[in-house]
């Protein structure tokens, strides 16, 4: 078990120290990615009241994460997508390929 020791970060320009026994650089690049979002959504709505913001971005980051799993699950993956591009691209090329004769 790795030790755990306080990791600042930045949220909308506040600071919070928090106790993880998580990857500092993975933390920041979490507490990044809620700063943005918050930040957005603080721009698109007008929003000042810092817990509308922080339920706002809960609930943007839920749907983004839920969608993201129902992708995994319904197998429409990059890899998925990138065989069936290819596989599509092969097709075209073999129809337009152009017909010897001997």
């Amino acid at each position: 078990m790795q030790e755990r020791r306080i990791v600042s970060i930045r949220v909308l320009g506040q600071e919070y120290r928090i106790r993880t026994d998580t990857d500092p650089a993975e933390l920041q690049r979490v507490a990044g990615l809620v700063d943005e979002t918050m930040g957005r959504l603080r721009d698109r709505t007008g929003a000042v009241d810092s817990l509308d913001l922080a339920m706002m971005t809960a609930v943007n980051l839920a749907r983004d994460l839920l969608a993201e799993r129902a992708e995994r699950r319904s197998g429409a993956g990059a890899a998925d997508r990138l065989r069936e591009l290819s596989e599509r691209i092969e097709s075209v090329l073999e129809d337009h390929r152009p017909v010897s004769s001997v």
